[in-house]
């Protein structure tokens, strides 16, 4: 998989993912676990929907 997320949109993933499973684990909504989605394709530095769409924020950095 070559990667396709920059340093920036990388970060927000990380941050947002974390963010929804803390929402998620305090109860305050199951919808939470959707976090899990943006903290996984951060830790991999890789948007299957990216891919599919052609776009690349990482520009071959």
């Amino acid at each position: 998989m070559k990667k396709n997320m920059g340093k920036l949109d990388r970060a927000i993933r990380l941050v947002l993912g974390v963010a929804g499973v803390a929402i998620a684990l305090t109860g305050i909504s199951r919808w939470g676990w959707v976090g899990l989605l943006p903290l996984a394709t951060g830790f991999i530095n890789w948007c299957p929907l990216y891919s599919v769409l052609g776009w690349d924020t990482h520009g071959g950095r």
